[in-house]
């Protein structure tokens, strides 16, 4: 697993295994489970995946006495789908860092990121917990510095799969096939939003085995996709009009770009989280091969603090798998974000119009390289 040099010597990739950090991970009493902040369906699926087998692994040992030792937090806008989804599984949503700064763990597992842009407002925190730190993840780009033991696996279409994996190593099981279904929902919704519903160039055999494991253990898929998918508010259709209204094409139109503005945000009563999905819209365009939906933003709404006068526009990039295209976490990592050669993204201390111009003389640069 190779990834860029941070931190000294040390580069991004796989140092340990899973069946070490599941035997790390068995001693522990106080487990905090963390993702990136505006967590998607996969950071969402993994991480519940996780503190429920966590939980499992507790009282199969015999300790049905004792609290739930696994706990998963989470940061900025959730999706609005996320308490169905969650549950009764011990989780905290955290709106201020300040709500957590005495709190104490000893381990700590993040799961879907391994970079510090995506969790940089409780970097103070996890910098403290120092060696009790485990990363798994599935992105090509991240801080090898972020924790010292970290697996990563550049090969799975979602972090759901190794996280799978690694629930199946906690509760001792023979397959994924065997995981209790309450384990096995959240993971499988991890690796189907991941893959777009099993329609993205990140589909293999290896995905599609795992996603038949889980479901073999009673999950329904097709209420699952109603619960996530079809339950759409009105506020963000109205959003996702504005963007499409915003939309134009450039380099011959293999480029798409779309824009939406705080005041799109105000006007249709949308949120921060109701723009996921927006690229998907555009890439049906026969001749579009990137994607690029840019959003004006606020520090907070990433857990960082404001400063006035600031200007911050998120990036969502989304690339075709067919010849010739652009590998949009090259673009991506060039304004400090980062993610997967067909799906990436970053945050842009630039005002809107000229975030737009640098990205396209990012992707112009990229043409069939």
């Amino acid at each position: 697993m190779s990834g860029t040099k941070t931190g000294g010597s040390a580069k991004w990739g796989s140092d340990t295994d899973l069946a070490a950090i599941a035997e790390w991970l068995r001693t522990k009493n106080k487990i905090v489970v963390l993702t990136h902040v505006k967590p998607d369906g996969d950071a969402v699926g993994s991480s519940i995946g996780l503190v429920r087998a966590l939980n499992l692994g507790q009282k199969s040992a015999g300790a049905v006495s004792l609290p739930p030792r696994a706990r998963a937090w989470y940061f900025g806008p959730r999706p609005s789908w996320i308490k169905r989804v969650v549950g009764e599984t011990p989780s905290l949503s955290i709106e201020n860092v300040s709500e957590i700064e005495h709190e104490g763990a000893d381990a700590v597992v993040i799961v879907d990121t391994g970079s510090w842009a995506q969790i940089e407002m409780i970097k103070p925190w996890l910098k403290a917990h120092g060696s009790e730190v485990a990363v798994v993840d599935h992105h090509a780009q991240g801080d090898a510095d972020i924790a010292p033991k970290r697996f990563v696996d550049t090969t799975s279409a979602a972090a759901a799969q190794p996280v799978a994996e690694l629930c199946r190593l906690i509760l001792q099981r023979k397959s994924l096939a065997d995981l209790p279904k309450e384990v096995a929902e959240p993971l499988y919704l991890g690796i189907a939003t991941d893959t777009g519903w099993f329609k993205h160039s990140n589909v293999t055999p290896k995905v599609m085995h795992a996603a038949a494991d889980l479901l073999s253990t009673g999950v329904d898929h097709a209420a699952l996709y109603v619960n996530i998918e079809q339950r759409e508010r009105l506020p963000r259709l109205k959003l996702l009009g504005r963007a499409l209204d915003s939309l134009r094409l450039f380099d011959d139109n293999r480029v798409a770009v779309m824009t939406i503005t705080k005041q799109d945000f105000a006007e249709t009563g949308a949120q921060a989280s109701d723009s996921g999905g927006f690229a998907d819209h555009s890439q049906t365009l026969e001749t579009v091969m990137v994607t690029a939906v840019l959003t004006e933003a606020d520090a907070s709404e990433f857990g960082m603090e404001s400063k006035p006068g600031e200007k911050l526009t998120k990036v969502s990039l989304r690339s075709k798998s067919v010849a010739g295209s652009v590998d949009v976490n090259a673009v991506a990592k060039e304004f400090g974000g980062g993610g997967h050669v067909r799906a990436a993204g970053a945050k842009i201390a630039m005002g809107m119009e000229e975030t737009k111009a640098k990205l396209l003389e990012a992707i112009r640069k990229r043409w069939n390289t």
